[in-house]
């Protein structure tokens, strides 16, 4: 084994993903695993936990995945979650904050659970930040203090996407023969918490950098997950590889990222969306 790649070595490390059971979240605990960790998946739903603990145990020892019903908005339940985890003699070095409550385009049914910016309701905007942004506060609050506290230091990922830099092209989930105020979009939430993320980020990156805790953030591009050709074929068009990521090709920036191979990089967010931001 060369030298630069045991620096992605991540045996006897103990990492927490949180929004687990999603899409992305089951893929970055198999990058993880990969590596060698030790992998806590969290998330509210018990039952798809369940089932990303038996879809990751196919590939690896299961005695090296964990789950935990957590919801990250509530402080409390996260600080349980660390006290029993601390009280089982698991020290968490990788948190990677993936929840969020994010808008998925599936098939012909158009942008799931949107609204309009001018009626979008209150509610949904409390909501949604409370996951997506203030659950990644808490988090970092809560295991990122522990890091700092006890010397060893460690790392923060936060999930965010190429929609923290660039907006949103609403074009994209527009439909035939439906009025302008009829239209789905993208919501303002999902951009307003994905540039939150990298904010939070930079700000953990010089909080705790001198003792031992980084923080970067990892942006990725649309993931290919069944939606409908027009939609696909559109963006695709947006991107100069001219494709949507598969929802394996963010395993090797999750691995650097977590590991010491980017042990000099910290407070940055890395694009990975194939180009779109640069066009």
């Amino acid at each position: 084994m060369n030298k630069a790649y045991e620096k992605f070595n991540l045996k006897g490390k103990v990492a927490l993903i949180t929004g687990a059971a999603g899409l992305l979240g089951v893929e970055h605990a198999s990058a993880l695993l990969e590596s060698g960790a030790t992998v806590v998946l969290t998330d509210v739903d018990e039952i798809s936990l369940s089932k990303a603990s038996k879809k990751l145990s196919g590939n690896v020892d299961s005695s090296l995945i964990l789950t935990r019903v957590m919801d990250v908005s509530q402080v409390d339940l996260v600080r349980g979650v660390s006290k029993e985890l601390g009280t089982a003699g698991l020290r968490i070095d990788i948190l990677v904050n993936n929840a969020a409550i994010d808008p998925k385009v599936k098939g012909d049914s158009g942008v799931l659970e949107t609204t309009r910016l001018e009626d979008f309701p209150l509610d949904q905007w409390d909501l949604q930040l409370a996951v997506g942004l203030t659950g990644a506060f808490i988090c970092s609050q809560v295991f990122g203090s522990a890091m700092a506290q006890d010397g060893r230091g460690g790392v923060i990922l936060n999930i965010a996407s190429d929609l923290s830099v660039i907006s949103p092209d609403q074009r994209l989930y527009r439909k035939d023969n439906v009025q302008d105020h009829m239209q789905s979009v993208k919501p303002v939430t999902y951009s307003v918490i994905k540039a939150g993320l990298v904010g939070l980020t930079r700000y953990l990156a010089t909080y705790w950098a001198d003792k031992g805790v980084r923080a970067n953030a990892l942006s990725p591009g649309g993931v290919f997950n069944g939606q409908s050709e027009d939609f696909v074929r559109h963006l695709s068009s947006l991107i100069p590889l001219a494709r949507m990521a598969q929802n394996n090709e963010y395993y090797s920036a999750v691995q650097f990222l977590c590991s010491d191979a980017s042990a000099y990089l910290n407070g940055q967010n890395i694009v990975m969306d194939g180009g779109r931001s640069v066009w």
